[in-house]
């Protein structure tokens, strides 16, 4: 089995230079990879295309011209070649867009690496040994389960912190204990699940963090706004020796820094509550059964867009999906049509109703449905009829 660990990374100044030239050595290896395969293009539209393996080729004259290049791993200029390699197949494939350029001012740096066959990575219990930067201090390494590590990540986020992703082969873990019992979940807004048993998880709140996001966002937009003005104020006026940019105004990347660091308390705290929600259910039942919900065309209604957003139902159902894999449980997805609707007890289409509506009647059988616990029954009962 492959898992991820992430790592916070402490370097020392020294390292910290030598990561940003790392990151500039795979930025400036995809743009000028990048910029071969336009122009070959253009000036011969009928030329072959360079593959991942030509791109490798062409490394070794690249480092001759650009010897700075050779501080970097080697693995990770190859595997940025790979991802090149990979966009271009998508757009042949029409799965996605062209490849762009990568800005020096991206908010977000990050390379990856292969390890090698005897590398050994953990040397202490704060530190690692990765390729190029030597030993380097991270937080507990307790988490390194023991394994082949295979590629590492390392990334610098918004907030100005570095982290290390490790890619680990390990064994399987032991799987969850059989409880022999079976669930239905209805996602919901002021609710974020609902059980076919009854229980209802609460929705996400982190109300301290939203509003300090949001008010950093503000500022953050405000600032921006005006050293925007004002550097064309100053670069219109002849008169100065000098021309300005935006980043000379500090004030504006100050707000950037705050306003990240807050919202990625929220993405922690959002991430930590629904590992809480998902590893609770994974113990609790053999077989889940979950709605397959289009959650990017449930976003057009914007009425309920920053709700859903809020939610994370597709993190949701990532988490869930992976650890019922991983310990051994059974995860069923339905289409979620009629699910509120229709009675669970005599099956009767009461057509569709109003969302203030939350408990009703049915008119055949004259049974009181809770609507979301009602919709968790139908999708529990349609998920065991289909897979039986």
């Amino acid at each position: 089995m492959l898992k991820g660990v992430k790592l916070r990374l402490y370097p020392t100044q020294t390292q910290a230079k030598q990561l940003w030239q790392l990151f500039g050595n795979g930025r400036f290896v995809w743009n000028q990879m990048l910029a071969m395969a336009k122009s070959r293009y253009q000036n011969n539209p009928s030329s072959q295309f360079v593959n991942e393996y030509g791109m490798n080729n062409l490394l070794k004259q690249l480092k001759k011209e650009y010897p700075f290049l050779k501080a970097s791993d080697a693995t990770s200029l190859q595997i940025v070649n790979h991802n090149l390699a990979q966009s271009f197949s998508r757009l042949f494939k029409h799965q996605g867009g062209q490849p762009r350029f990568k800005s020096r001012r991206s908010t977000k740096k990050s390379y990856t690496g292969r390890f090698s066959a005897s590398a050994k990575v953990v040397i202490a219990k704060r530190r690692v040994k990765l390729p190029k930067l030597g030993s380097i201090k991270t937080s507990k390494t307790g988490a390194l389960a023991v394994g082949k590590f295979k590629r590492y990540t390392i990334s610098l986020d918004p907030t100005g912190k570095y982290y290390l992703s490790l890619q680990i082969e390990c064994p399987d873990p032991e799987p969850f204990t059989k409880t022999n019992l079976v669930v239905g979940i209805d996602m919901g807004v002021a609710d974020l699940a609902i059980t076919s048993d009854g229980d209802k998880y609460d929705k996400f709140q982190a109300l301290w963090e939203t509003y300090q996001a949001t008010a950093w966002q503000r500022k953050y937009n405000r600032r921006k706004y005006k050293a925007t003005i004002n550097v064309r104020q100053w670069n219109h006026n002849k008169a100065h020796l000098t021309d300005m940019v935006i980043n000379d105004y500090q004030n504006w990347q100050r707000a950037r820094k705050t306003k990240a660091r807050y919202q990625q308390k929220l993405a922690n705290k959002r991430k930590d509550y629904l590992h809480k929600i998902t590893t609770d259910l994974v113990k609790k039942y053999d077989v889940i059964v979950i709605e397959d919900l289009k959650t990017k065309n449930l976003m057009h209604n914007h009425h309920l867009a920053k709700s859903i957003a809020n939610a994370s139902w597709s993190q949701f159902r990532y988490t869930l999906e992976y650890k019922c894999q991983r310990y051994g449980k059974q995860l069923i997805t339905v289409k979620p049509n009629y699910t509120s609707q229709q009675c669970s007890h005599c099956g009767f289409q009461s057509g569709r109703k109003p969302l203030e509506i939350r408990e009703w009647t049915c008119p055949r059988c004259g049974t009181q449905h809770d609507r979301d616990v009602n919709a968790a029954v139908n999708i529990l009962n349609k998920g065991l009829k289909n897979a039986g």
